[in-house]
């Protein structure tokens, strides 16, 4: 899927990350959806939105977040794929879309999260949620504070399924947010969002198809998971992947929100999919690992400090404008060791005219260790002399 960045660093560059100036943006097309957001997920961009942080009822959006913790746990090793987890009356009874399961089964945890991803199952998510959280209003506590901890300000759940209930809410941006960082986070797990048929045996077969039309009709999506309520409309958060000369895998990340059919969800988000990527290339300006810059550093075992990070530097423009672009280096001077590898030390912004298209923070590819007493004494006379 994508290559690992620390949830640190992703947290970084989504927060960065800067609106493609609309004087030269391309005119985007009409989507029919309460609100959307569309972003360049390889180049950390949003390329438009409507209504990006207007208050909106996430339905089963909210199963991103479920999944996210019940992926941490899983890394965490506090769950395992294997492990069977009890259906307990609440969640058997649980209302909308269902895996079918009953207190007389004993789940595994991976089917759990097939029937919760592929079927949108209610039943599965309470019991995952009841597995891993203890209880579905402990699990709904974590949703509450993993959401603080990415910095979802507009974003509250009442619980882990996403059943209508006043003060369950969220916005787009929010939702890609979320969904870069389950994305980025754990590439290991995201495969189950491709899955197009599941059903667990001895179940109903009426309930097997992913509600995601796009993983039928398009063979670059790749995910990500759809919503309905009355209240909310018709939902979804769709990704892509697609290969290119000069960028491979290039993600975009697509959220409509409030379309008014399973059909008009799923057309809009092909839309802006396919808008994004003929409106805008991408542009590799450096490598991973490559050192964007190696300024002198002060007090240290080595002379130089290598900034620039490990994966590509990749930068979403208007087609056809690369060569209006030039880039920027923001960091402290002088440089004082030590800096530790991965350690944000400045800031490439990356400029198109007189507008910043975007903001990345760029680390040390390399440790600086702190020079001995009489290294430490030279540089600091010469500082004094400088």
């Amino acid at each position: 899927m994508i290559p690992f960045l620390s949830r640190t660093l992703a947290a970084a560059l989504l927060a960065a990350t800067a609106l493609v100036a609309h004087a030269q943006a391309p005119q985007p097309p009409e989507v029919a959806a309460k609100a959307y957001l569309l972003m360049d997920v390889t180049a950390g961009q949003v390329l438009v939105a409507k209504e990006p942080d207007a208050p909106v009822e996430p339905a089963s959006l909210t199963k991103l977040m479920t999944a996210y913790l019940v992926f941490d746990a899983l890394k965490a090793k506090k769950i395992s794929l294997t492990q069977t987890l009890p259906v307990s009356e609440r969640a058997w009874k649980m209302p909308g879309s269902r895996m079918f399961i009953d207190p007389k089964m004993q789940v595994p945890v991976e089917d759990l999260i097939k029937g919760m991803i592929v079927q949108s199952g209610n039943d599965a998510t309470m019991a995952l949620a009841e597995g891993v959280g203890g209880t579905a209003e402990r699990f709904v506590q974590l949703m509450n504070e993993q959401a603080k901890a990415m910095g979802l300000a507009g974003t509250q759940y009442k619980n882990p399924e996403g059943l209508t209930e006043p003060g369950h809410s969220t916005t787009a941006r929010d939702l890609a947010t979320l969904s870069t960082r389950l994305l980025r986070d754990f590439p290991e797990y995201t495969h189950y969002y491709t899955i197009k048929k599941y059903r667990y045996p001895g179940t109903p077969a009426s309930n097997d198809s992913n509600r995601n039309s796009l993983l039928f009709r398009d063979p670059t999506v790749d995910g990500l998971k759809t919503g309905h309520t009355n209240a909310a409309g018709y939902c979804l958060v769709a990704t892509a992947r697609r290969d290119f000369p000069n960028v491979q895998g290039r993600r975009l990340l697509s959220v409509v929100l409030g379309a008014s059919s399973e059909t008009a969800r799923a057309n809009e988000s092909q839309k802006l999919l396919n808008w994004g990527y003929t409106a805008y290339e991408a542009v590799k300006l450096f490598d991973a690992g490559q050192p964007v810059a190696t300024p002198k550093v002060w007090k240290g075992k080595s002379g130089e400090l290598k900034l620039g990070r490990g994966e590509p530097i990749v930068v979403a423009v208007p087609s056809g404008s690369a060569g209006q672009l030039k880039t920027e280096i923001a960091r402290p001077e002088p440089l004082i060791a030590p800096f530790r590898q991965g350690q944000a030390v400045a800031t490439l912004k990356v400029r198109q005219g007189e507008q910043t298209l975007v903001e990345v923070p760029l680390v040390a590819l390399e440790a600086v260790e702190e020079a001995g007493i009489l290294g430490r004494a030279w540089d600091a006379m010469r500082l004094w002399i400088k």
